[in-house]
């Protein structure tokens, strides 16, 4: 589908708290198409290593969903030094659940909802999607609502996702061990700070659960990365693509030739970004319909 010729509707931006741990609030950016609804709801989960990075990095494919009558909650919620694997998790596991709970109030549809990550926020929305039930993902109790509410969603996008963990910082060794020492210090340290040890990132990994026969769902997933991305090894990519599919799921790959990570909010009017928000527009529609 082409993006420029999809119909735009404008859209009021709101931040709203989610959810509070003590005294530090955890808000989330709400883009809400302007009409009758109840609309399609996107919940989006931010990069950064998984210790950087806020509901503001991704503001291109926010407005652009808005604009064509999808809404949109972009999340913050808590990193290092605050936080670490799994309360990061159950954060947005927490997210997903607050957000049913109130969905009519905020003209959305319940069930209607998908995930959508960048980079390490990618990581962390497959395994909230692949395990919604996990008890230490589903942490947090929800006050005030229907005991029945899970964190389920009906599909979820995957935009130069850190897939697998532990696959990474391993890449990023053995790139230090070869002379090039540029990511891993760019999110070696980053990996140990939220993750703490290499076993908790092989637990925590999407890629090694699918492999080791993890019981998990599977709602159908668009990929999309650049064939360029020096961050996301593309061994891990076709590990975790192959692993997917073998297990029965619906997963969608587009490769960019050229690209690399954060194409689409860098540079989002060349050709690349432009297909792929399009891509990610009908995904959604498609799958949320």
């Amino acid at each position: 589908m082409n993006a420029q010729a999809q119909t735009v509707q404008p859209f009021d931006i709101e931040d709203i708290e989610y959810l509070r741990h003590n005294d530090q609030p955890l808000l989330a950016r709400l883009f809400r198409p302007r009409g009758p609804g109840p609309f399609p709801l996107v919940i989006e989960v931010h990069g950064g290593a998984w210790c950087r990075g806020t509901r503001l990095n991704n503001q291109v494919i926010h407005e652009h969903l808005a604009q064509r009558g999808v809404m949109v909650a972009a999340l913050d919620f808590r990193m290092p030094p605050q936080a670490g694997y799994p309360d990061t998790i159950a954060d947005v596991n927490y997210a997903v659940r607050w957000f049913k709970s109130r969905a009519k109030s905020m003209n959305c549809d319940p069930g209607r909802i998908a995930l959508l990550g960048t980079s390490s926020g990618g990581h962390i929305a497959m395994l909230v999607a692949m395990k919604p039930h996990d008890p230490r993902y589903a942490a947090l109790p929800l006050r005030d609502a229907t005991p029945d509410l899970d964190a389920t969603v009906r599909s979820i996008v995957l935009a130069w996702p850190v897939i697998d963990p532990l696959g990474r910082y391993h890449h990023a060794k053995r790139l230090q061990s070869n002379g090039d020492s540029g990511l891993i210090d760019h999110v070696g340290n980053d990996h140990l700070r939220f993750w703490g040890n290499e076993a908790a990132m092989e637990e925590g990994s999407t890629t090694i659960a699918l492999e080791r026969g993890d019981a998990v769902q599977m709602p159908p997933v668009l990929y999309l990365q650049g064939t360029d991305d020096y961050n996301h090894p593309r061994a891990d990519l076709d590990r975790f693509v192959a692993a997917y599919r073998k297990a029965g799921g619906s997963l969608e790959l587009h490769l960019y030739e050229g690209e690399k990570q954060l194409f689409i909010p860098q540079r989002p009017d060349v050709p690349a970004s432009i297909d792929a928000l399009g891509k990610i527009v009908d995904f959604v529609k498609r799958t949320l319909a």
